[in-house]
This record gives structure tokens, sequence and C-alpha cells, in this order.
């Protein structure tokens, strides 16, 4: 394979990546709003979506497999498809996450509606925008913008705590709100592991253009 080739590969191998981005985002998209809404038609939407999601992840876990083994790049091509194998498992993952919080809100719709003390649509909201700016740092190949997602997740991960503490008193005062407080606390759990995932995307930018492994690194902020 000549080196214009592979490059071309490589192009393209990013392109695929991009377009299972954008289908792991808008599967987490709909599951927030569908939650916010309360409409299932929505929920339909996120979880008849799965199967194209893994189909990708396949696909593009296959070429960048093939470029491996045909190529053996070295240096920064190598952890570049290394970066893409990692990233598009953390996109599968993001997508399995909207599946979950969808079918938590169908079965929220099963019960009478109750005013939780939670901002659940706030937590969503930064989850969502850890993922968007994980996947521009990585269109960018900006280890900056990776860097500040790394930050954000601490805020995630307090908020899932908040809504944990303010759920379990709520069912501890009122014990008729259990069914939804406790659905309502597997969204926020969900939502948390969608920030993990985001953190995880940025810090394999980082190490796609540094050749740094931060992960576990106390100055990251993690």
């Amino acid at each position: 394979m000549t080196r214009t080739r592979f490059h071309q590969n490589l192009d393209d191998l990013k392109e695929k990546l991009l377009v299972m981005a954008g289908m792991s985002e808008q599967a987490i998209q709909r599951a927030i709003e569908a939650y916010r809404v309360g409409d299932l038609s929505i929920c339909d939407l996120v979880v008849r979506s799965e199967p194209a999601i893994n189909r990708m992840e396949r696909d593009i876990d296959q070429m960048a497999l093939d470029l491996l083994a045909m190529e053996q790049p070295m240096a920064i091509d190598l952890r570049f498809i290394l970066a893409v194998i990692k990233i598009n498992a953390d996109l599968e993952r993001v997508g399995d996450q909207a599946v979950n919080i969808a079918e938590r809100v169908r079965d929220l719709q099963t019960s009478s509606p109750v005013d939780l003390p939670v901002d659940i649509p706030k937590l969503a909201t930064l989850a969502a925008t850890m993922v968007r700016h994980a996947l521009q740092a990585f269109i960018d190949a900006d280890p900056v913008l990776a860097e500040k997602v790394l930050t954000m997740d601490d805020e995630v991960d307090e908020m899932n705590r908040a809504v944990y503490r303010t759920l379990t008193r709520s069912i501890q005062l009122e014990p008729a709100c259990s069914h939804q407080a406790l659905h309502v606390l597997l969204i926020a759990r969900n939502l948390e592991r969608v920030g993990d995932h985001a953190t995880n995307i940025a810090e394999d930018v980082i190490f796609w253009v540094r050749g740094a492994d931060v992960r576990h690194h106390v100055q990251t902020g993690r």
C-alpha cells in the first residue's frame, strides 16, 4: 500500500468514525428529549437506532484492524488507529446508555407523574456537552479542548451524587414516589456514564496527538 493510499484510508476511517459519532450523539439527544417531554415515540427511535450503531462499530473496528495488518504504521499514525478503536467502543456505549435512558422513560410513563426535586435536564446537558467537546477535540486534533472535557467530569460526578442524595431522601419521606425516583436515579447514572465515555474519548485524543497516557493522572482533575 502506498503512503498516499494509506493516508487516504486513514481519512476514510476518520470520516466513518464521525458518522458513528453523529449516530451516537443523536441517540443520546433523543433519549434526553424523550425524558424531557415524555414522548414514547422518541424512545422507539432510540431503540431502533441501536442495531445500526452496533453494525457501524463492527465495520470501523474491521477497517482499523485491516490498516494495522496491512501497513504496520508507526508513531502518530499507529496512535491514531488505536485511538479510533477505543473511541469507537466508547461511542457504541454512549448509544447503549441512550437505549437505557429510553427504556427508563418508557417505565416512567407507566406511573403517575411525580414532581421530583432534581434537574435531570441540566445533568443531561452537561454530559452531552462533554461528548460534543470530546468529538470536536478529535475532529480538530485539539488536546487543549480535550483537557477541558476532563475537568468537566468532576462536575457531572457531583451532580449525579447530588441526585442520588436528593432522591434517596425523597424515597424515605415519600415512599409512594419510589418507583419514579428509582427510574430517575438510573437515568442520572446513565448520564454519568455518558460523561465517563466522553472523558475516555478526550483521553484518547490526548494520547493520539501528544503520545501521552493521561488516564488516572491527578493533574487532569480526574
